[in-house]
């Protein structure tokens, strides 16, 4: 890999903060792009600045057969008088939480993800802040000290404004309402804090709730893995009275969290809506976070069936002796990792059951396909290191101009090429131990940590693709108003499976519990808002009548459709299992809702028809089949007569034939689980 100069970093990064890697595919992007307006998805807030402004929308639903969305509305804009044409300033970010400061108006804004609370500080030279609604204000009313307002308006919204200081009307319009400090002798100097939150349903038992917390406001919040298959959040929090910190948990948070310790308290009848499913408050500045095991196995869980043997070593034979790097014509990274890593599938399989004699065949195809691409070799595509940004682009998109697409979907690509690099460093020690630098900065471009012992954390930004917040990773953004987008679960389980590989053949234990503690994440998501099972109330009726899986999932957006090509369900369920591996285990350990989700595939096609990979697609589909009913899928699988290009015969014979009763297997997701 060799350097390359792209387009300078955004105008949107105070200087400070121009020196370390910048992030490309944060929860703040949209702030970061073109005029850095575009709203962003602060749970349970939309959030959209603009000039020496910011607004802020508790976005309604809207629900189709099809699709759920929702759209920004500016309820309430927040600005200064002293404001000017200017753009706002990120001065810190963490993976919770952004600041955005706005010089020309002396505005702050602690944004941190999960507070029913907009909060920000207005300079104490600033003797001025108005709210402006795009509705009507119907009514507005203090308390007596003058640090508390209801605003209410026309919509049916009721809207809280506490301030650390008392403030005072000035000017109030149907519009607008304009707020100056009522100065005392203790306040000279001291900046004012306002916090800004909706009152839910309007309701005087919350509004007790949000008044006993109002006075302990964070500023930033950050997720640290402090051991194997935990995440601990923790705020730094400000005050200005007493009071503890209330916070919103959506519902993954509350699967995970660990009542027992730690200091926190769920109120559960405190909540807010949202596409992600009820926001529900927990008190308290730490949560500790606990997903399932998972195990990181290179081979099946229960072992092949001997008797097997023979028809899994005639296809390993036509699968392997068809390996040929010269016949690959395709130069795009995302294709050429699949080649890649089915390759490495079929090593695996023959390490498994004893076919040794295959795996020199194999070994010299990765040889041939991984290397070029480590060493700069492969003229028509390669690996190049974005210095400004601090992330890893590919020559086919690098005689563009700089966009953030080209950093959108690293742990899909990089992932399949991290699970050839591992098996090959596994059957091929030397040379997994020439390129392990390599290894490891492909790894770090969307797996870095940013830890005084990782020397990548210089280079790269902390976990470009995992959002810390919703404990799932983003494929990028295609459109702003949806936001970041990801479809396909499975590929990016597998970027942390192969990590998690990666640091088993190397003995690296930190590497390891990191990525195999992201897998059981994202398997902890996808079952969570992805698989749309019988019961569940997660979406609306509407939605979930039509539906067993999403396919386009964005922020903002839930669709019936996958990637807004793929329309049929058996490229759905493909592109939810591709590749399938060990692992696969883990994300559909649910028998039941395997058995609904084939049945619904099987009841008719999608919008359309097979999209032009029948046989490959299905191949998928008859994997899952065969978790709940081995021998009907054993016969399909037999029938077919292509497959995708990262999948084979091999491997869906291996898949098969080390099946048993699933009672016997818990990979610590569960078999029936909801």
């Amino acid at each position: 890999m060799y350097e390359r100069d792209c387009f300078h970093p955004s105008k949107f990064f105070s200087a400070n903060l121009l020196s370390s890697p910048l992030p490309t595919n944060s929860f703040f992007q949209n702030f970061l792009l073109c005029n850095g307006d575009n709203p962003e998805y602060i749970h349970p807030y939309l959030i959209k600045p603009s000039a020496s402004s910011l607004s802020l929308c508790y976005p309604s639903l809207s629900v189709h057969s099809n699709c759920i969305y929702q759209d920004f509305n500016p309820d309430l804009t927040v600005s200064s008088s002293t404001s000017s044409e200017s753009h706002h300033v990120i001065s810190s970010f963490t993976g919770l939480s952004v600041t955005l400061d706005f010089p020309s108006s002396s505005l702050s804004f602690f944004l941190v993800r999960g507070c029913p609370y907009v909060t920000f500080s207005v300079s104490h030279q600033t003797p001025l802040f108005s709210i402006t609604t795009v509705h009507k204000f119907s009514s507005f009313t203090s308390n007596s000290s003058l640090t508390k307002y209801a605003l209410k308006l026309d919509n049916g919204q009721a809207w809280l404004l506490y301030a650390s200081l008392p403030i005072k009307v000035s000017n109030s319009y149907e519009t607008m309402i304009s707020f100056s400090k009522k100065f005392t002798s203790r306040d000279h100097g001291v900046p004012l804090v306002g916090r800004i939150a909706l009152l839910p349903n309007s309701s005087s038992e919350l509004e007790d709730v949000l008044d006993r917390y109002s006075t302990c406001y964070p500023v930033s919040g950050d997720a640290l893995f402090t051991k194997p298959y935990c995440v601990e959040y923790k705020w730094e929090k400000r005050g200005f009275g007493n009071g503890d910190l209330l916070m919103l948990a959506h519902p993954l948070h509350l699967q995970l969290l660990s009542k027992d310790e730690g200091n926190v308290t769920v109120l559960q009848d405190f909540k807010y809506r949202s596409i992600d499913g009820d926001l529900v408050g927990v008190v308290g500045d730490s949560w500790l976070l606990k997903a399932d095991h998972v195990p990181m196995n290179w081979y099946s869980t229960r072992g092949v069936k001997e008797e097997s043997f023979d028809e899994i070593k005639s296809a390993l034979s036509k699968d392997v002796a068809a390996l040929c790097s010269s016949e690959i014509t395709t130069i795009s990274a995302y294709y050429y990792g699949k080649f890649i890593a089915r390759a490495a599938r079929l090593a695996l399989i023959a390490e498994e059951i004893g076919f040794l004699e295959v795996i020199p065949s194999v070994k010299k195809f990765l040889h041939e396909t991984i290397q070029p691409w480590l060493d700069g070799t492969f003229d028509d595509n390669g690996f190049l290191y974005d210095a400004n940004w601090g992330g890893i682009v590919t020559k086919e998109r690098s005689y563009q101009d700089f966009d953030y697409h080209k950093y959108g979907c690293h742990h899909y690509h990089l992932g399949y090429f991290l699970y050839g690099i591992a098996v090959l460093a596994k059957i091929d020690p030397s040379w997994g131990m020439k390129y392990k630098p390599h290894a490891y900065s492909i790894m770090a471009d969307f797996m870095n940590l940013g830890g005084e012992h990782d020397l990548n954390s210089k280079n790269y930004t902390r976990l470009r693709c995992f959002d810390l917040y919703t404990l799932h990773s983003w494929g990028g953004e295609t459109f702003p108003d949806q936001g970041r987008e990801q479809d396909s679960t499975s590929e990016a389980v597998n970027a942390y499976y192969s990590a998690a590989l990666m640091g088993v053949v190397y003995g690296d234990n930190n590497l390891s519990a990191i990525g195999s503690t992201l897998a059981s994440l994202e398997i902890h998501a996808a079952k969570m808002w992805w698989h749309v099972k019988e019961g569940d109330n997660m979406y609306e009726e509407d939605f979930t009548t039509e539906n067993k899986l999403v396919g386009y999932h964005s922020v903002n957006m839930r669709n019936r459709k996958m990637r807004y090509c793929y329309t049929s369900k058996e490229s759905k369920i493909a592109l939810h299992v591709l590749p399938l591996l060990p692992i696969s285990e883990c994300l559909f350990s649910n028998v039941d809702f395997v058995k609904e989700l084939v049945e619904w595939t099987e009841s008719g096609y999608g919008d359309g028809p097979a999209d032009g990979d029948g046989d490959g697609w299905k191949g998928f589909v008859y994997a899952l089949e065969g978790i709940y009913d081995n021998q009907i899928a054993l016969k399909k699988i037999r029938s077919l007569k292509c497959f995708d290009c990262g999948n084979s015969l091999s491997n869906l014979l291996w898949w098969i034939h080390s099946r048993d009763d699933e009672e016997k297997f818990n990979c610590g997701h569960g078999s029936h689980e909801n």
